[in-house]
C-alpha cells in the first residue's frame, strides 16, 4: 500500500536502544512464491502454495493472474487456477509494480506460445539485465521484440537448447526453466543460479511433472513435456528475511532465536556475524544470534556475490550493522550498480560512509547514530534503516513504510515482540520535518 488515506503517507516510528529478545518465525520467501505463481499458468490444473507471505508484492501477482483470466485466492495459502486463462498481455499499471514481473514471460510464452509484458518496475536499484532472458529465448525460437515500454514475444515452438549466462542471474535462470519445462526436447543451463528460491522453484515444476536434474548446481537439464500438472507445494522459508533479523539481533545487541528457517542457507552471513563478535548457534531449522552490548563490533570487510556469496539483498543491512563498528569496513557491491542509495540517508543519521565508484563503500565507524526523520528508498534500504534506527540515540520516523511492506510479512510485529520500539503510523505527504502523525 503506498498510503493508507489520501494525502497520507505510511511511516514507520522507532524508538533506538532496545535490545531484541526472544523468538521469531520466518515467513515464507517472496523470491520463491512469485515465479512459482507464475507456474500456475503452465497448467490447467489448481495448483496450491502453502507458507506463502502475506506482502504486497504477492497481492499484485495474484491480480495479474486473475487479470489473465485466471484464479487466484486465499493467503497465507493460496490457490491458483490458470485454466480458463486467455489473455497473455500483462497489464502496465499492475506489471510496473514489481521487477518479478518479468517472469511472466517465460510463463506465458510456454502456455500461450505469445506474451507481452511491460517493462518492469520495482526497486532502483540499476539497470536490469534482461538481455539475458531475451537471448536465451530467442534460442529457444521466440521472436521478440522489445520498445521502452514493453517486451513482445511469439513462438510458434519453443524448443531445447544451450543456453549460457555470462554472470549467474536468477530470474533469467527462472524465466528459461519456466519456458523449457514445456519446451520440445532438451534444455541445458549453465552458469545457472543456485539461490535457495531457485531451487524451491524447481522442487515445484518436479511437482507439476516436469524433468529437471542438477538443482541446487550451476547446470541445470530440462526435458521438456506438453502435459504439465497441479500441486500442492510449501514455499522455502525467507533467508533474506531470517538474515535481516540476524543482523538486527547483532547491532542492537540481546538474543534473538529465529526459527523456520535453515542455517544452512546463511552460512557465510552468519560466519561474517561471528567474526563481528555476535555469538551463533545454529540447529535443525533455527538458529541464534546473540551480542552483549558490551562486546564491541569488529569491523569485517564484506564483498556481495551470487549464492553461496553474500547476498546483495542483505548489504544495505550488513552497513547499517558496520556503522557501529570499532574501525573502517569495506563494502563491495559486485550484483548491482546502484545499491548505494541508503547511504544518503544513513547519512542523515550519523553514519559516515564514502563511496568510492559504484563498487565500494567505506564505513567509518563507531558511528554515532542520531534519531531523525528518513525516506526508505527500496526494500533493502528500508530494512537497513529500521535497524540503524534501533541502534539509534532518539526517535526516528521512517517515510515510505510501503516499501518495507512489499517484502517483509508484519516485520512492525515481529520486531516488537521481540522489544524493538517499533510501530506504523500516518504522516501528512506534504509535510516534512514538522510532520504530523496519526497513531
Amino acid at each position: 500500500m503506498k498510503g493508507d488515506l489520501p494525502g497520507r503517507d505510511r511511516a514507520l516510528r522507532i524508538t533506538g536502544g532496545a535490545q531484541l529478545a526472544g523468538d521469531i518465525c520466518v515467513s515464507g520467501s517472496k523470491n520463491a512464491a512469485l515465479p512459482e505463481m507464475a507456474a500456475a499458468l503452465l497448467t490447467s490444473e489448481p495448483l496450491t502454495l502453502h507458507n506463502m507471505p502475506r506482502v504486497t508484492d504477492i497481492t499484485v501477482m495474484g491480480d495479474i493472474v486473475r487479470e489473465l483470466g485466471g484464479q487466484s485466492e486465499g493467503e497465507g495459502t493460496v490457490v491458483l487456477n490458470a485454466g480458463a486463462a486467455l489473455r497473455s498481455d500483462v497489464p502496465d499499471e499492475l506489471g510496473r509494480r514489481m521487477r518479478a514481473t518479468i517472469v511472466l514471460l517465460g510463463a506465458l510464452l510456454a502456455r500461450f506460445g505469445r506474451a507481452r509484458v511491460p517493462r518492469p518496475g520495482g526497486d532502483d536499484i540499476g539497470a536490469r539485465r534482461f538481455e539475458q532472458h531475451l537471448r536465451g529465448l530467442r534460442q529457444m525460437g521466440a521472436h521478440i521484440t522489445e520498445t521502452n515500454d514493453e517486451i513482445v514475444a511469439t513462438a510458434d515452438e519453443l524448443h531445447g537448447d544451450r543456453i549460457v549466462f555470462d554472470l549467474p542471474t536468477v530470474t533469467g535462470t527462472e524465466n528459461i526453466l519456466l519456458a523449457a519445462v514445456k519446451a520440445h526436447g532438451r534444455t541445458e543451463i549453465f552458469n545457472a543460479a543456485r539461490e535457495p528460491h531457485v531451487q524451491d522453484l524447481c522442487g515445484l515444476l518436479v511437482k507439476m511433472g516436469a524433468h529437471i536434474e542438477g538443482i541446487g548446481t550451476e547446470r541445470l537439464i530440462v526435458d521438456g513435456t506438453q502435459e504439465l500438472g497441479g500441486a500442492e507445494h510449501t514455499v522455502v522459508a525467507d533467508y533474506l528475511e531470517a538474515g535481516t533479523y540476524a543482523i538486527a539481533a547483532a547491532a542492537a545487541g540481546g538474543n534473538l532465536r529465529i526459527e523456520c528457517s535453515r542455517p544452512q542457507d546463511l552460512e557465510l552471513l552468519l560466519l561474517k556475524l561471528e567474526q563481528a563478535g555476535a555469538h551463533v548457534e545454529a540447529g535443525d531449522g533455527w538458529f541464534r544470534v546473540g551480542r552483549e552490548t558490551r562486546t564491541p563490533i569488529q569491523p569485517i570487510d564484506m564483498s556481495t556475490w551470487t549464492f553461496p556469496g553474500f547476498p546483495t539483498d542483505l548489504q544495505a543491512q550488513y552497513m547499517a550493522l558496520m556503522t557501529k563498528a570499532d574501525g573502517e569496513s569495506v563494502i563491495s557491491e559486485y550484483v548491482h550498480e546502484n545499491r548505494f542509495q541508503h547511504v544518503r540517508e544513513l547519512a542523515k543519521m550519523g553514519a559516515e560512509v564514502t563511496v568510492e565508484g559504484r563498487l565500494h563503500a567505506i564505513v567509518h565507524g563507531p558511528c554515532r547514530l542520531r534519531g531523525t526523520e528518513v525516506t526508505i528508498p527500496d526494500i533493502r534500504s528500508g530494512a537497513a534503516l529500521v535497524i540503524a534506527a534501533l541502534c539509534a540515540e532518539g526517535d526516528s520516523l521512517l517515510r515510505n513504510a510501503w516499501h518495507v511492506e512489499r517484502g517483509y510479512e508484519d516485520m512492525v510485529g515481529k520486531l516488537a515482540s521481540a522489544g524493538a520500539r517499533i510501530k506504523t503510523v500516518s504522516v501528512d505527504l506534504e509535510t516534512s520535518g514538522g510532520h504530523r502523525t496519526y497513531e
